[in-house]
């Protein structure tokens, strides 16, 4: 360089740039539609593609653990071993509990113990108990109160004169969308604003839809629906869903990890029905808080008395979707209760997308929870197995295992 030359102080571009280690994380945008592959990495790490909250631990409680439960699974003639059901399954976890204790706890596909996955759409089941301790609280007077007395903003659109209780049985008369494979279904407009974090987003998206039925005449599967209902949990009790949660749930149950809850933007609305993250015993807890009609293990009354036989109580027979929704079918699935989907024989059961499942069966005193990676269609081969009815198999044997 001559003495009479500047040196270049032009910053480099992105072409210039020094290539250093970088993760990639999958599209938000295409949560909803992400391949297998995606899920599994993805599902762990929602708290960095999102904007989140987190649902604080208090004091944790070791779960108690009885003897591991010997099971194996008929399938098709044939019976799978339990690892060979997760291979098949693309199961990241696995827990059975029976009266009150551990007798199975399984991992896959890398997830750790003190990993949060996402819960998917299980978390509206969650969402719904959460209504019940305000009930208790005595922040939501009556679930037969308008949405709009919680939420006055709502006033003057589609949701004028919908209960609470309507959102929780899915029962708004809201004209929805819930197709995960079209990118301009509502359900997925409503992901791209999560994505986006963008402030108002989903609410302004919920004020602008239109009705399909008269509220309180028809069930109509909705995730939208559950978003009111945290945020109506929110502005009942005056703080933020995760606080809720934590105050009342985690810490009352000795939750072993902080949990979080996805928010519609940074320090905005918690979502109420999808996307949360929680670890696998975590679940587990939550699912013997139900199993214990509301009561934590201390003995501490969480939930009104009555409220998860309110919960478990048919609202509304679920129509012949036997095309579009074959698990239902599989699952044995019939009715709809308080956000909790009701079989045939006495089950309880949280359904989130791609095989997040949570089974409770309170006669037996049995509880199921599965962490999974289930293929969307676009991205399903001509030889998927039946992942629902080898986890209904699952069941059955546990039951008989008894």
């Amino acid at each position: 360089m001559s003495p009479h030359t500047m040196p270049d102080t032009t910053p480099p571009t992105a072409a210039q740039a020094i290539a250093l280690p970088t993760e990639h994380l999958p599209d938000g945008d295409d949560f909803l539609m992400w391949p297998p592959c995606l899920q599994s990495h993805g599902y762990r790490n929602v708290d960095r593609l999102f904007a989140t909250r987190v649902i604080a631990r208090g004091t944790p409680r070791e779960l108690a653990r009885g003897q591991e439960v010997q099971v194996q699974v008929p399938v098709g003639g044939h019976a799978l071993s339990l690892g060979q059901f997760m291979d098949r399954n693309n199961v990241a976890g696995l827990l059975v509990m029976r009266d009150a204790a551990v007798v199975l706890e399984r991992y896959g596909l890398g997830l750790r113990a003190d990993e949060r996955w996402s819960t998917m759409s299980t978390v509206k089941s969650m969402t719904a108990m959460l209504v019940g301790a305000a009930v208790g609280d005595g922040a939501i007077a009556d679930i037969a109160d308008p949405v709009t007395h919680y939420l006055p903003q709502l006033t003057g659109s589609v949701y004028d004169g919908v209960t609470v209780q309507q959102l929780m049985t899915m029962s708004s008369g809201v004209r929805w969308s819930e197709e995960y494979a079209d990118r301009d279904s509502d359900v997925n407009r409503y992901s791209r604003s999560l994505a986006g974090k963008v402030p108002g987003g989903v609410l302004q998206l919920m004020r602008g839809l239109q009705r399909a039925e008269p509220a309180g005449t028809t069930w109509r599967y909705n995730t939208g629906d559950t978003y009111l209902l945290g945020a109506l949990v929110c502005a009942a009790t005056a703080m933020p869903l995760a606080t809720y949660m934590s105050q009342r749930i985690w810490q009352p149950c000795g939750m072993e990890f902080d949990a979080y809850y996805t928010l519609e933007s940074d320090d905005g609305t918690e979502i109420g029905g999808s996307r949360a993250g929680m670890a696998l015993r975590d679940i587990g807890r939550f699912a013997q808080l139900v199993l214990n009609d509301g009561v934590t293990s201390q003995g501490e009354r969480v939930l009104p008395q009555g409220w998860v036989d309110a919960a478990a109580t048919p609202a509304f027979a679920l129509p012949d979707e036997s095309q579009r929704s074959p698990h239902r079918r599989t699952l044995g699935l019939v009715a709809y209760g308080y956000s909790w989907w009701l079989d045939n024989d006495g089950g309880m059961w949280a359904l989130g997308h791609c095989g997040q499942r949570i089974y409770i069966h309170r006669r037996e005193r049995l509880a199921v929870v599965q962490l999974a990676v289930y293929p969307e269609p676009q991205h399903a081969s001509a030889r998927e197995p039946d992942r629902d009815a080898q986890l209904a198999s699952l069941i059955r044997a546990l039951r008989r295992a008894s």
